[in-house]
C-alpha cells in the first residue's frame, strides 16, 4: 500500500479477494498534482502486473467530488515549455497506464468531476457513477483546450459529445446525459447503490477468466496503440499554450473570482 498524509493527498491499493481497490485523495476536491498523478500511474502498472489482483477498482475518497482535475496551483506556477509539457503528460501516463493495464478497471465515479477527472472516468473500462457524477471540460474557459483527456473522452462519447464537452466549456452535463452518451453505464440514486454495484460486478470479475479478460481487454483498445506519441504531443501543445499571454490572463482571472468568493 502507498500512503500519504492527508493534507497532500495520497494514493492507496487495497487487496480484498482478488480485487485491487486504487483510491486517491487531495484536500482540493481530489484535484490531482503531478506527484499524485505520478504514483497513480505507478499503482495501476504495478496491480497490472500482480497476479494477486483480477480486477482493479478505481474510485477517489470524499462524497461529491470525484476529481477537480489536474493541480491549479501546479497550473498557475508553469514557466517554460519543458514545465508545461510535464505537467500536462501527467494525466497523459495515467490514461496510458490503464489502457495498457491487462485487467479490467471498474470506475466508481461518486460526484462531480471535472477535465482531467472526465478523462479517468472515460479510460476506465466500464463506470459507475450516482446522480451527483455532473461532468465537465473546463480547459478552454482558461484558455486551453482538453487535449491531452480527449483522446479517452471521445472514444467513450463520440465526436459529438466530446464537441459538446470541450466547446461549453462552463456549462456542467448530467450524468443522465453521460450514461446516454455512453461515459457512464449506470447512474444510481446513493453511494450505497453505487457501491453495491460495483461490489457486485468486482467480484464477478475476480472469478473470471483472467486470459479471457485479458484478450478482451485489448480487443476493447484496438486502435490506441499510437496513443503514447499522440498524449505526448498533446501534452507538449497544452504545455505550450498555457505560457501565451491569452491564457495566463484568464488564469489570472479566474485566481481572482476565486480568491474573491
Amino acid at each position: 500500500m502507498t500512503d500519504k498524509t492527508a493534507d497532500q493527498g495520497y494514493v492507496k491499493l487495497e487487496l480484498t479477494e482478488g480485487i485491487g481497490t486504487i483510491s486517491f485523495f487531495h484536500p482540493a476536491s481530489n484535484s490531482l498534482p503531478g506527484k499524485i498523478l505520478s504514483e497513480l500511474a505507478a499503482t495501476i502498472e504495478n496491480a497490472g502486473v500482480d497476479e494477486n489482483i483480477k480486477v482493479i477498482v478505481l474510485k477517489s475518497a470524499g462524497d461529491r467530488a470525484f476529481c477537480a482535475g489536474a493541480s491549479f496551483d501546479e497550473l498557475i506556477a508553469i514557466q517554460n515549455l519543458d514545465e508545461g509539457k510535464r505537467f500536462f503528460s501527467g494525466f497523459a501516463s495515467v490514461i496510458n497506464a490503464m489502457r495498457k493495464c491487462p485487467k479490467f478497471i471498474v470506475g466508481r465515479v461518486q460526484g462531480k468531476t471535472v477535465g482531467g477527472g472526465v478523462g479517468l472516468a472515460s479510460a476506465v473500462d466500464l463506470c459507475f457513477a450516482t446522480k451527483f457524477a455532473s461532468v465537465k471540460l473546463s480547459e478552454l474557459a482558461i484558455g486551453i483546450g482538453p487535449f491531452v483527456v480527449g483522446p479517452a473522452v471521445e472514444r467513450k462519447v463520440g465526436i459529438s459529445g466530446m464537441n459538446a464537452l470541450a466547446i461549453d466549456a462552463t456549462t456542467w452535463k448530467t450524468p443522465e446525459w453521460a450514461k446516454e452518451k455512453g461515459l457512464f453505464a449506470e447512474v444510481f440514486e446513493s453511494t450505497e447503490e453505487l457501491d453495491e454495484a460495483v461490489n457486485t460486478l468486482s467480484k464477478k470479475l475476480s472469478k473470471s477468466n483472467p486470459d479471457a479478460m485479458r484478450a478482451l481487454k485489448e480487443i476493447f483498445w484496438k486502435g490506441t496503440e499510437d496513443w503514447d506519441e499522440l498524449l505526448a504531443n498533446r501534452a507538449a501543445l497544452s504545455g505550450e499554450l498555457v505560457l501565451s499571454s491569452f491564457t495566463r490572463d484568464a488564469i489570472s482571472a479566474f485566481k481572482n473570482e476565486r480568491k474573491s468568493k
